[in-house]
């Protein structure tokens, strides 16, 4: 009977093991990541020295640290957009259809569900972005630097003694 029991003990473990290491972890770092123009974070963040914020200002006041819109680009390239100025907007703020001439970007970093980050507190506490992000400023094509997981935060939080409390990140 306890053969039976550690045998199935076993195999219970070790399917467990292969279904963790085959399964898809949509959160996962992904290099393959194309983005719908060619935007180099090396010309605007490195050559340019333009600082991570200017762009991503949003990251300061909300879970998510924003994508600028092309109104922010053409404040410095001027209006090279065809056709006229920008537009202003005159719909509902209901209509979730992307505006025209708005970048449809694609997310380099995700997290899985159950976890809740913010950058708010991560820029208060005056972490760099490159902490999270990587060299970025050297980067044409924006790549993950690191695995985002929990063995990361709670090591960085160990060593900057910051909160390891589980309801600031899962709920």
């Amino acid at each position: 009977m306890n053969r039976i029991v550690l045998v199935l003990a076993l195999s219970m473990l070790a399917l467990g093991g292969a279904a963790i290491a085959l399964s898809q972890r949509p959160w996962a770092p992904r290099a393959d990541v194309v983005q719908p123009i060619p935007f180099s974070h090396r010309v605007h963040a490195g050559v340019n020295q333009i600082p991570c914020m200017y762009c991503h200002a949003d990251a300061g006041r909300s879970s998510e640290p924003g994508i600028p819109a092309v109104a922010k680009c053409v404040g410095c390239h001027g209006n090279r957009i065809a056709g006229g100025g920008i537009q202003p907007v005159t719909r509902a703020w209901t209509d979730d259809t992307p505006a025209a001439f708005e970048i449809q970007w694609n997310r380099v970093y995700a997290l899985p569900d159950f976890v809740r980050f913010t950058h708010r507190p991560h820029i208060h506490a005056g972490l760099p972005c490159q902490t999270c992000h990587g060299p970025v400023q050297t980067m044409d094509r924006v790549v993950p630097a690191f695995e985002i997981n929990m063995g990361f935060c709670v090591d960085c939080h160990t060593g900057k003694k910051a909160t390891l409390d589980c309801v600031g990140c899962h709920h």
